[in-house]
């Protein structure tokens, strides 16, 4: 299957209505799915219980492709209708769980399968991977991430623009690392380090969900290769006491939704990314020859388009899958099968409409 022109969006939530908004701009035949009316957005939107498979099937007729703005929790269902009706796929999710069921699938399908394309994992898995690109031996991958208010409240320093349910989850969930060389399991939460960014101090601790599966990549060529999300400082010390003093960890929803009422929403937010990795080269690749640390840092601020302001953590995260959507459609990527971000080019990431949008911080 290659053909790659009417998409399906599910869920019309913060991230699935740019989602939509900047298929059309891409010229993308675009249809909206959700449980309540939208009737402010440049595409069309229906109104359908996305829970009834029968119904989802029936939308998904004549689609080439679906993308899953969902919950984590609701990804597998879209991803086993899609499967069954040939289409291509495409999802956001951090949850480890929910991407092995859909590698499953993708051994077996029509058409693409590829979770995981949003900003962490997605796009931070392929500025890491770039990076990598230039070295002959890799000592340490690092790759950080932070979506935060610009202007912090209170002793947590934080606002929830994302998904509490995909917060919880990544904050309670192991995380997979390599390290001294081998593929392991840490906890959540843990390794806390401080990093300076254009002079501000943020603190960066392990979550789950973020490599994606470079593990698996680059199991046997790097030594350290990690993931951690980027808070104010003083954050992460609240949180464990929060989920594990007070035990809220066992009853996950209750969790999310204090944490929601409690630090609501913001306009005025950034997206913080680090990528950095250490190794060796070698010339003539390069005149830095030897012991090498090359970085990747960039802020990332609310930007207009189509005429209104999307959060930071919103445009980051629906540029990024539509990124990956149009270079599927353009045969820049494989149009079957599994796809890993560590195997997409940044320089046609960043070449593609959505992708662009990344360049105007640089």
């Amino acid at each position: 299957m290659s053909k790659l022109e009417r998409v399906l969006v599910v869920g019309m939530g913060k991230v699935g209505r740019l989602v939509a908004t900047l298929l059309k701009e891409s010229g993308f035949d675009v249809l909206g799915l959700d449980a309540q009316p939208q009737n402010d957005l440049p595409v069309k939107v229906d109104v359908c219980d996305i829970s009834d498979a029968a119904t989802l099937a029936g939308k998904l007729k004549g689609r080439d492709a679906v993308i899953s703005c969902l919950p984590y929790h609701l990804n597998i269902h879209v991803a086993r209708i899609a499967h069954a009706a040939g289409a291509h796929y495409f999802d956001l999710t951090e949850d480890v769980p929910t991407t092995r069921e859909i590698r499953r699938l993708a051994e077996t399908s029509k058409g693409v399968m590829a979770p995981q394309c949003g900003l962490a994992p997605g796009f931070i898995g392929i500025v890491g991977a770039h990076l990598a690109s230039n070295f002959d031996e890799l000592r340490s991958i690092e790759l950080r991430v932070g979506a935060l208010p610009r202007h912090p409240k209170g002793l947590l320093g934080y606002a929830f623009n994302w998904s509490a349910e995909g917060v919880v989850n990544e904050y309670l969930n192991d995380c997979e690392v390599i390290a001294g060389g081998e593929i392991k399991m840490v906890p959540a939460m843990q390794d806390i380090e401080q990093i300076v960014l254009g002079g501000m101090t943020l603190e960066a601790f392990t979550t789950s969900g973020g490599l994606g599966t470079m593990c698996e990549t680059y199991a046997g060529r790097v030594g350290e290769l990690n993931y951690k999300t980027m808070r104010y400082p003083g954050h992460c010390k609240l949180m464990r006491f929060f989920f594990h003093e007070l035990l809220m960890r066992e009853n996950r929803e209750l969790a999310g939704k204090i944490l929601v009422n409690a630090k609501p929403a913001v306009n005025e937010d950034v997206v913080y990314v680090h990528a950095a990795v250490e190794g060796t080269k070698r010339p003539p690749r390069t005149i830095r020859e030897g012991l090498c640390r090359d970085e990747f840092v960039r802020e990332y601020y609310p930007l207009e388009i189509a005429g209104l302001t999307w959060r930071a953590i919103s445009w980051t995260t629906a540029a990024s899958v539509v990124a990956v959507v149009e270079m599927v459609a353009s045969g820049l990527l494989p149009g079957k099968g599994f796809i890993k971000q560590e195997e997409i080019s940044l320089e046609a990431f960043l070449k593609t409409k959505a992708g662009a949008l990344y360049r105007k911080f640089e």
